[in-house]
């Protein structure tokens, strides 16, 4: 008698990239993305394949660092409503299997407004995907308010995703920015979003931060003592950093276990955790290795799996995925 197959990952945390974004990226001084070698490859057939001898149901597609503005609002318009009408085609064309993220054209504010509604609207995208900043212009930087305002009123899924912070020359100290600077500028947009109120003014926000939170779940009590500290004492009623990062949701893309997820649910509910395979960045041996270690872990719901309950979550995040 053969078991019972184990219930499908939901992937909110995975990636593509075209020849024509490669092109323009690599024209605009991104030969080398972060400091990596290369670009990675990618096709449609090989994420089907990976997902495939995983279990993974379903994959939300995004772009990844360096995003889609590379310091011209015209060609970042361009560029935005290109990659995220391929996007929708693949949705389209592999119905069930995949799902999108779209890309702005931030900081332009009009521009992603305009893309925002299009992407909703026409495009059926399933969220939003914001690197952490965009030339130097991090989240929680006044001019995009009209971006978080309009996302909370959809109510939308913004899934943060990092890039190379402004002084990466001096910090990253020749090293690729992923294994270090990613994970200091998710806890730097993250903490800006705090500062500013962000997170306070547009509840309706669903907020995907990736890696596991990074270094937020050892951060976050020192982060709630500094916006009692520093923000203006007009303002008594400050909300709690603590609170706020609680209702935000986590993917575990990366080195989950051993220590990240355990540091995570010392901030964090279990019903805020959910799977990503950060493919095709991460490449198919280290996804693999990745995954069996999910697979092979504890989790700290009774009769769950890490399947079955980040697969849970999601589809309680993604409504359209349970029906």
């Amino acid at each position: 008698m053969t078991s019972p197959k184990p219930p499908g990952f939901i992937d909110v945390h995975a990636h593509f990239v075209t020849d024509s974004y490669v092109r323009q990226a690599t024209a605009a001084d991104h030969s080398h993305p972060d400091g990596m070698a290369t670009w990675p490859s990618w096709s449609v057939d090989a994420h089907l394949d990976l997902m495939d001898r995983h279990n993974i149901e379903m994959t939300m597609l995004s772009m990844s660092s360096p995003g889609v503005h590379f310091g011209d609002d015209a060609a970042a318009r361009r560029l935005a409503r290109e990659v995220n009408e391929y996007a929708a085609r693949l949705a389209d064309e592999h119905a069930g299997r995949f799902g999108s993220f779209a890309s702005l054209p931030l900081p332009d504010v009009a521009a992603s407004l305009d893309e925002i509604a299009y992407a909703f609207d026409e495009l059926g995208a399933d969220g939003v995907a914001l690197m952490t900043h965009t030339h130097g212009v991090y989240l929680g930087d006044k001019r995009l308010e009209p971006v978080f305002a309009e996302l909370d009123r959809r109510r939308a899924v913004v899934f943060l995703h990092p890039t190379s912070p402004v002084c990466w020359e001096q910090s990253a100290l020749g090293r690729p920015r992923p294994m270090v600077e990613y994970i200091f500028d998710t806890a730097r947009t993250v903490t800006d979003l705090l500062m500013s109120g962000v997170l306070e003014r547009h509840p309706g926000l669903e907020v995907i931060v990736p890696h596991c939170g990074g270094v937020l779940p050892v951060l976050a009590d020192r982060i709630n003592e500094f916006m009692h500290l520093f923000l203006p004492a007009e303002d008594s009623d400050t909300p709690d950093a603590v609170e706020q990062l609680r209702r935000l949701h986590y993917d575990m893309a990366g080195t989950a276990f051993p220590r990240q997820i355990p540091a995570l649910l010392g901030l964090v509910e279990p019903d805020r955790l959910l799977f990503g395979s950060d493919y095709c960045w991460t490449p198919p041996p280290v996804a693999d290795a990745h995954i069996a270690a999910i697979d092979a872990a504890e989790t700290p719901a009774e009769g769950a799996t890490w399947r079955s309950l980040t697969t849970a979550n999601a589809q309680r995040l993604f409504p359209c995925l349970a029906r």
